[in-house]
């Protein structure tokens, strides 16, 4: 078994704390659903924000969802980059699987599908 990362981001209209929380959890639903995950398989899951999003901790809707309460989660900063994406809630989830690198499905939703067209479903 390894540790592999699923990758995954979502961008938001507004700095308010029920659509960060919402598009949150919106985002960790499709990453687990997509490559059937449970939380007890998870070993960590890193968010970050974007510095316009201040309204509240993304990890808060993490908690929240049935089973995850044990779940290791780190909030942090995204990289300011001038001329980078704006709005965006970045996940990370390390998750102990026996698929390959090429069996993991990465989700990027919305304005965040910019990130990585490569791995966005059209």
């Amino acid at each position: 078994m390894s540790v592999r990362g699923v990758r995954g981001a979502i961008t938001v209209e507004v700095n308010e704390e029920q659509p960060i929380l919402q598009a949150t959890a919106e985002l960790l639903n499709l990453i687990v659903s997509a490559n059937h995950i449970l939380p007890e398989d998870i070993a960590s899951v890193f968010v970050t924000v974007t510095g316009d999003l201040d309204a509240t901790f993304p990890a808060r809707a993490i908690r929240a969802m049935a089973g995850w309460d044990l779940v290791p989660l780190m909030c942090a900063l995204e990289v300011p980059v001038k001329g980078s994406l704006a709005m965006c809630i970045r996940l990370m989830v390390m998750v102990n699987t026996d698929k390959s690198q090429q069996e993991i499905e990465h989700v990027y939703l919305g304005g965040a599908k910019a990130l990585r067209p490569d791995l966005s479903k059209a």
